[in-house]
């Protein structure tokens, strides 16, 4: 019984904790003035609570990123079009572009913190490897195209929270017209659809 109630106990620390972490990342400006001990204070438990459920700041982040990211997870692995896995592959592409470009405006300071957190590559880190995996599947069904794995890489790049940041923070790009640019893009990178002949 004691298990029981300390499994409890952990799972309503970990939910507080990341309800904590997520009302300071969407009201702080800068993603890097928030420490572990400020969630720690936040969330109403001690830092040595936080450091064994996350083990770091980079762990706390991604466990929170995760927990945003799942309904578009599902969306992707399950749901219906344009975003489920029946979408042809030359409406799938821009709609998944899509979404992440949306996610990444919708968790722009968390996605910013997350990139900049990484020790390691970018590009080794599990989320990034999670959609070039999906993307460049794919790709893989569009036959024009040769090089299904850089064609992933170069437009996920796009995507990039820090670039994201960069053009609705800094440069004030309005959302849509984001949204509008992407997809004129990756229509080209896509090429025309193929017409057949009798």
């Amino acid at each position: 019984m004691p298990e029981r109630k300390s499994r409890k106990d952990a799972a309503r620390n970990r939910e507080a904790v990341l309800a904590a972490a997520d009302a300071l990342f969407a009201r702080r400006q800068s993603p890097a003035d928030i420490t572990m001990a400020d969630v720690a204070s936040a969330a109403g438990v001690g830092k040595g609570t936080l450091f064994r459920a996350f083990g770091d700041r980079a762990g706390l982040l991604r466990a929170l990123y995760e927990a945003r990211l799942e309904p578009l997870r599902e969306a992707v692995e399950a749901g219906a079009p344009p975003l489920g896995p029946a979408t042809p592959p030359r409406e799938r592409v821009p709609a998944l572009l899509d979404a992440v470009l949306c996610f990444k405006l919708d968790n722009r300071r968390l996605a910013l913190a997350l990139e900049e957190s990484e020790s390691s590559s970018p590009y080794q880190v599990e989320h990034y490897e999670r959609w070039h995996t999906l993307l460049q599947a794919v790709l893989e069904q569009i036959p024009s195209l040769a090089d299904s794995d850089f064609t992933a890489h170069a437009l996920l790049a796009i995507t990039r929270a820090d670039l994201v940041e960069h053009l609705a923070g800094d440069e004030c790009v309005p959302r849509e017209i984001m949204r509008a640019q992407l997809a004129n893009l990756v229509t080209r990178v896509l090429g025309p659809c193929p017409t057949w002949s009798a």
